[in-house]
C-alpha cells in the first residue's frame, strides 16, 4: 500500500517582520517558496524518490538569488563566497556533506555525490573543490557566478561595524534584478527541505552560505549530519536554519529524531520541544521544519519569521513567512 507523499521547504528564518519587506519583496519570496514545494512535488507525483525531490528542491533554492545559498550566498570576510551543504537518505542512514566548496553551482548536488560517489561522508574545502571538479554530473562555475551586489553590501557594512578592512571588491558575473529584493535575515540564512515519498522513506537536505563576514574557516550546522540534517525511517526527516553554533551545541536535528523514536512524542511536539524549549534556554534562535514516514508535516521556529511551504498528497500547497501566517 502507497503512503502519503509530503514535502515541506524552508529557506531560512530570522528577523523577518511585515514591516521589513516591501509588498514586492514579500511576494517574490512566497512565489519562490511555492516553486521550490511545487518542484518537489511533481517529483513525488510522479513516483520518484524522497532523495530525488530533495535535491530537485534544493536546487531551486540555490539557483535563487533571494536566499543565503547558491547564487545568494554571503560573503566571507575575505570577500569570497563559501559554500556547505548536506543530504540524508533516511532508507539506508546514507549521508553526504560538504563545507567550504567555492565553484559548485548547487553543492547539494555534489553532497549527494560524496554520499554516492565516494567512501565519505563529509569533504570540506580544497579537497571537496577537487572532488567536484572530477564528477561529470556537478557543474562548476565561476566564482564570480555567485555574486550579488546586496550581498557585497551586506558585507561591507558588517566589516565596518567589526572594525575589519574591507577586502578587494570580486567579480561579478552579470546583474540580476531579482537579487535586488534580497532580505538579509542576519546570521540565520539557510535553505532547507525534508521529504517522504509514496514508499514512505524520507529525507532531508539542507545548504548555505554561511553568515556574513564569517572568519577563520567557520561551518555551521548545515553541513553537520545530526545537527543542521537528520533522516531516519524510524523517525523523521529534519533540516534546521538558525545560527548554528546552538544547533551544534544541542546536535538538533538528531535531538528531535531521537524524541520521535525513543520517546513517542508526536512530530509536532517533539520540534516544539527542541526549538522552543532546549534552544531557546541557550539563548539559539532559529528554526526547523520536519516530516514523518507516515506523511506527517511539522516546522517551528523562534525567530519572528521563516520563509517555509509545505505540500503533501491531497493537501493544498501553504507558503508562510510570519508567525501568524498558516
Amino acid at each position: 500500500m502507497a503512503s502519503k507523499w509530503a514535502l515541506v521547504a524552508h529557506g531560512g528564518a530570522g528577523v523577518i517582520d511585515r514591516s521589513d519587506l516591501k509588498p514586492e519583496q514579500e511576494q517574490a519570496y512566497r512565489d519562490a517558496m511555492a516553486r521550490v514545494a511545487e518542484t518537489g512535488a511533481a517529483v513525488l507525483r510522479d513516483g520518484g524518490s524522497a532523495m530525488d525531490a530533495v535535491v530537485a528542491a534544493v536546487r531551486v533554492l540555490e539557483d535563487e538569488p533571494l536566499f543565503n545559498a547558491g547564487r545568494g550566498a554571503v560573503f566571507t570576510a575575505e570577500g569570497r563566497n563559501e559554500l556547505d551543504a548536506s543530504i540524508m537518505d533516511g532508507r539506508s542512514l546514507d549521508a553526504g556533506a560538504v563545507a567550504g566548496v567555492t565553484r559548485t553551482r548547487n553543492p547539494i548536488t555534489l553532497a549527494r555525490a560524496v554520499m554516492e560517489q565516494s567512501p565519505h561522508v563529509f569533504l570540506v574545502g580544497e579537497g571537496a573543490d577537487g572532488f567536484a571538479q572530477t564528477r561529470d554530473d556537478v557543474a562548476q562555475v565561476e566564482p564570480s557566478y555567485f555574486f550579488t551586489e546586496r550581498r557585497w553590501l551586506s558585507l561591507e557594512r558588517e566589516l565596518k561595524e567589526m572594525g575589519l578592512p574591507i577586502p578587494e571588491r570580486p567579480e561579478r558575473a552579470g546583474h540580476d534584478d531579482l537579487a535586488a529584493l534580497a532580505h538579509d535575515e542576519g546570521k540565520r540564512g539557510t535553505v532547507g527541505v525534508v521529504a517522504v515519498d509514496a514508499e514512505g522513506n524520507v529525507a532531508a537536505g539542507t545548504s548555505t552560505g554561511g553568515t556574513t563576514a564569517k572568519q577563520w574557516g567557520r561551518v555551521g550546522d548545515s553541513p553537520l549530519i545530526g545537527c543542521g540534517t537528520y533522516a531516519s525511517n524510524k523517525s523523521c526527516a529534519v533540516s534546521a536554519t538558525g545560527t548554528g553554533e546552538f544547533f551544534i551545541r544541542l546536535a538538533v536535528a538528531k535531538e528531535i529524531a531521537a524524541l520521535v523514536e525513543h520517546k513517542g512524542v508526536s512530530l509536532q511536539e517533539a520540534v516544539d520541544e527542541v526549538v522552543q524549549t532546549q534552544l531557546t534556554a541557550i539563548d539559539g534562535d532559529g528554526g526547523v521544519i520536519a516530516v514523518a514516514p507516515d506523511g506527517t508535516c511539522a516546522w517551528s521556529f523562534n525567530t519572528s519569521g521563516m520563509y517555509r511551504a509545505r505540500i503533501a498528497d491531497g493537501e493544498p500547497l501553504v507558503v508562510g513567512i510570519y508567525k501568524d501566517d498558516p
